[in-house]
């Protein structure tokens, strides 16, 4: 059926509204990752190649852990895995888990919408169904919606009108991957983008208001949109998501990349950190996580990574180990004699002892020399660096920690 609306109560939304598409994060240390990396390529090259170019982008799903001692490069490896999924024109969310709370999938779905940028995506579905009806997107002016323009050629006649709203339904509610509120939210939103339906602006902000979990949305309201009376909750985020990422793809994009940083937050023991964790919040999360891992074939376009030290693996009583219904999905993929790319669980210790030489070693102060640009910073010689080599299979820090004080704090 068509999308309709009560065009007689409607208004052309003003350019100024009260909702502002998040501006693009600026990283002033990505445009130094990839020159400060070394030895990381490793993995990161197979990456790009067998899932960011391949499985993802062809319709494919996974999950990745990073794990490793401190100073070992997680953080590091994670942040590159971002930047490099937007080289392959992925749409990024990367966040801590010392920021928002795990144990609700809610929480982790409006954190990805937010950085998503939604709009963008809702205008370049809007270019298609343009391309789709035969016009040029390229001679619109960027003041002017696609109707206005139809309307100054002499074309906004009635048959126009109605293929504007067919091929709405066609993009969004006939997409079964798209759960049916979100494809009617996002028909509507793309609608007001078009000029057609017309969609004003308080019913504009419900939407995006439903899309994002605010508590404040009134539910009954969205009937009068043509919208079910449904929260977002915990129990449909994961769908939700689904949802998201097909619009992203459709938009034009490889696919979603989520990058999820310091899950060993989960384990802290202060009680004065703003996302302490009891044995509840902590045992919700593992559900959590291991239910994205039992849904993670029914999505699609989709690939997360989560970085975490490794005492929560090595913690029997609080860490994964403690919970057997996640522990039993990726015990396998730890017992190994020998680093395997395809692993699920990248053992950053592992992948040094295996790749690490002295001369990457070397390699590494050289380039945080050059990153520091301090006059403090003197890069280690050969000898320096079999020791760090030697130093790392013994100690709690990992070799990129290691290089790090050797390097930062000078020589005596």
């Amino acid at each position: 059926m068509d999308i309709q609306m009560n065009e007689q109560a409607a208004m052309a939304v003003p350019e100024e509204t009260s909702y502002k598409e998040p501006a693009a994060v600026e990283d002033p240390d990505n445009g130094m990752l990839e020159e400060m990396s070394a030895g990381i390529s490793f993995q990161t090259d197979f990456w790009r190649e067998k899932y960011l170019r391949e499985y993802i982008r062809e319709g494919g799903s996974k999950i990745k852990f990073i794990t490793g001692r401190q100073g070992s490069g997680k953080s590091h490896l994670l942040r590159l895995a971002a930047r490099i999924a937007e080289e392959e024109k992925y749409v990024t969310a990367t966040f801590s888990a010392k920021e928002i709370w795990m144990h609700d999938f809610r929480e982790i779905y409006v954190e990805i919408l937010n950085q998503s940028r939604l709009f963008d995506c809702l205008k370049r579905c809007g270019d298609k169904i343009i391309e789709n009806m035969g016009f040029d997107c390229g001679v619109i002016p960027q003041d002017m919606t696609f109707m206005d323009y139809l309307s100054g050629e002499g074309l906004a006649d009635a048959i126009t009108r109605r293929e504007i709203r067919l091929q709405l339904k066609e993009m969004f509610l006939d997409n079964p991957l798209i759960d049916n509120n979100f494809a009617l939210a996002c028909s509507l939103l793309t609608g007001g983008i078009l000029g057609h339906p017309i969609l004003e602006e308080q019913n504009r902000e419900l939407l995006l208001g439903w899309m994002r979990g605010d508590r404040g949305v009134k539910i009954p309201s969205l009937r009068s949109l043509g919208l079910s009376p449904v929260r977002i909750t915990k129990v449909n985020a994961r769908h939700m998501l689904r949802s998201l990422a097909s619009v992203i793809q459709m938009a034009g994009y490889s696919g979603l990349f989520v990058a999820v940083d310091d899950l060993e937050i989960l384990i802290g023991k202060s009680g004065l950190t703003p996302m302490h964790y009891t044995k509840l919040k902590r045992e919700d999360t593992y559900e959590s996580i291991r239910q994205l891992i039992d849904d993670i074939d029914s999505l699609k376009n989709i690939m997360f990574v989560f970085a975490f030290n490794r005492e929560l693996l090595d913690n029997d009583s609080a860490g994964i180990k403690s919970y057997q219904a996640l522990w039993m999905r990726i015990q396998n993929e730890i017992i190994s004699r020998r680093f395997n790319r395809f692993t699920d669980i990248v053992d950053m210790d592992r992948l040094a002892e295996q790749e690490y030489t002295a001369e990457t070693v070397m390699e590494m102060s050289e380039k945080l020399v050059k990153a520091a640009n301090s006059c403090r910073a003197v890069p280690v010689d050969r000898d320096t660096a079999e020791a760090i080599l030697l130093q790392a299979k013994v100690g709690a820090v990992g070799i990129p920690g290691l290089v790090s004080r050797a390097t930062l704090g000078g020589r005596e």
